[in-house]
This record gives structure tokens, sequence and C-alpha cells, in this order.
């Protein structure tokens, strides 16, 4: 049972004190402040290898001027569109589905 001091022991004597053995932990000493000089890197080396090519200046014609209409649909197969289920919206082709999709509705 230890009582009091690890200096004495359970008698009452001071304890011998002993260095430990082997490697001993010194005080750690941080390295000295280097500033930090960048190096070419590899990825900068290619990057100045790539030709650069200088892009096409706007003119008034290719800035707007050849704009095309969006697509619209042109042929007379589809007659108009129904709605299904809520939003679900299906083609009508001819009267007949237009019939049908009416009285599915109701």
């Amino acid at each position: 049972m230890i009582l009091g001091n690890m200096k004495y022991d359970f008698n009452g004597r001071k304890r011998k004190h002993r260095k430990p053995k082997g490697e001993v932990c010194v005080k750690y000493v941080p390295p000295k402040f280097q500033e930090y000089k960048p190096k070419s890197s590899y990825a900068s080396e290619r990057a100045a290898e790539i030709k650069r090519y200088q892009s096409v200046s706007l003119t008034p014609a290719k800035a707007g001027g050849d704009r095309r209409d969006s697509p619209r649909y042109t042929g007379d197969y589809v007659i108009g569109i129904a709605t299904l289920h809520k939003s679900n919206a299906v083609p009508v082709t001819n009267k007949k589905y237009a019939a049908e999709i009416s009285d599915m509705i109701s």
C-alpha cells in the first residue's frame, strides 16, 4: 500500500533515484521556419506546352442574327393534346381517341 510520497518506501526510507535505461526522450525543438518557395510543377510545364487558340470575335451577324425558330409540330397526324389523369398529357391522333379519353375522365 502506498501512502504519501513515491520518494519514500513503505518503511519510510528514502528511495534512490534511478536513471531510466535505454533511450531517453528529449524535449521537442521545432525546426526553423523556412519560407515556402513554389517549384515549377509538372502541370504548369504541360500547360505551357499547349497551343493557345484565339477565340472568334463576335460580329453582329454571329452575335444573334442567325437565330433559329423553336421547333414546332407542322404535321397533321396529331390533332391535339388531352389530359388523361392529373398532369399526364396524351397526344390525340383521331376523334375516336378523343372520345375515349373524354369518357374516361367523367
